[in-house]
């Protein structure tokens, strides 16, 4: 990957003044719904937790062992992801116990958790086999699931879709409480078993991250740009700009000197980030969004307005957890978890 490349913060008098005045309370950003999944999924012990849902665990005890979680963070977000309706509580006999199970908006995650780790498995393995190969039931085959559009069902890439707005389009008031810590706190994405995710995660899986990456593929290349678009402060974007040049996803490029200039571009890993992008739009469009998609996707091969699926590469059929099994490179019991359910 290229080194980091370091850059200057803009001044603070580059941006406007009016909009510095009105505090951080007035800052508005873009509806989006990539952004309203991972305003779930970027908060580490949450997205561990529905991870490990996927895999069978149902209990406090059981996410606690394969977590190392404390009990008052697991209270927390347990109760959190049953008030999003990504799980339910289930009353177990006639024990006090209660089971937290996830429901169907919490199942329809899986297909942008697969699209996450096919990202983690093509960039960030560093030469380790994969932590989990993916076996579909359905046909039966080893299986490398890829983004493809509903209407024609070939697969979808950065350069093969354009977007207009939708009826959500628009710009809101930004969320208080979002997850915008520095790239360098992603390393509690790792806890636990190996995931392929978790890695892809620990890039983007901050807010001010995803954003700036979000930018790149509206075609926002150059920092004031960025800067008067995400109403971001001068050195939070200096900072996630060249943690995501560090890791391969922008290149810088000169377009000035006297003084220097750069812009950001996208490098093939970044682009590569389009499939799970727009599969966390698919599912914050069906749960969130109140039937007002912000953007609506046009695939150029085909001319049809489409929505993101996540189909297996052999059979083409879309993927759903239930119709999965995995081959794994771990003993899931030395990470005290469960599962997944194993082929062996």
């Amino acid at each position: 990957m290229p080194a980091a490349a370091k850059i200057q913060p803009a001044k603070p008098s580059a941006r406007p003044k009016a909009a510095a005045s009105r505090g951080k309370a007035a800052r508005t950003e873009r509806n989006c719904s990539v952004a309203r999944t991972l305003d779930i999924v970027s908060d580490a012990w949450a997205f561990l937790i529905i991870r490990e849902a996927f895999f069978g665990t149902q209990t406090f005890e059981a996410f606690r062992s394969a977590l190392g979680i404390p009990r008052a963070t697991l209270t927390d977000r347990l109760r959190k992801l049953t008030q999003l309706a990504i799980f339910r509580q289930v009353a177990t006999g006639s024990s006090q116990r209660k089971e937290y199970r996830l429901t169907k908006m919490g199942f329809d995650l899986y297909p942008s958790f697969i699209a996450l780790m096919q990202f983690g498995d093509r960039w960030l393995a560093n030469g380790r086999p994969p932590p989990l190969t993916l076996i579909h039931t359905t046909c039966g085959c080893d299986s490398h699931p890829r983004v493809t559009c509903s209407h024609c069902g070939e697969p979808v890439g950065a350069r093969d879709a354009k977007y207009r707005d939708g009826s959500g389009a628009g710009r809101s008031a930004a969320k208080e409480g979002r997850n915008t810590r520095r790239a360098s706190d992603g390393s509690r994405f790792l806890t636990g078993r190996p995931s392929s995710v978790s890695r892809a995660l620990e890039i983007i899986g901050d807010k001010w991250s995803f954003m700036v990456v979000r930018e790149g593929f509206f075609g926002n290349r150059r920092y004031d740009k960025i800067l008067n678009e995400l109403a971001i402060a001068p050195n939070i974007l200096t900072d996630r700009l060249n943690r995501l040049v560090a890791s391969g996803v922008f290149r810088r490029r000169q377009y000035q000197s006297s003084p220097d200039r750069y812009e950001y571009l996208l490098t093939d890993m970044g682009l590569d980030l389009y499939g799970p992008f727009i599969a966390m739009l698919r599912w914050g469009d069906r749960w969130l969004s109140k039937g007002k998609p912000p953007l609506i996707l046009t695939h150029l091969k085909c001319g049809h307005d489409f929505e993101p699926s996540v189909d297996c590469d052999r059979c083409k059929e879309p993927i759903v957890a239930a119709d999965m099994r995995y081959r794994l490179a771990y003993d899931p019991k030395s990470f005290g978890a469960l599962g997944p359910r194993s082929v062996d």
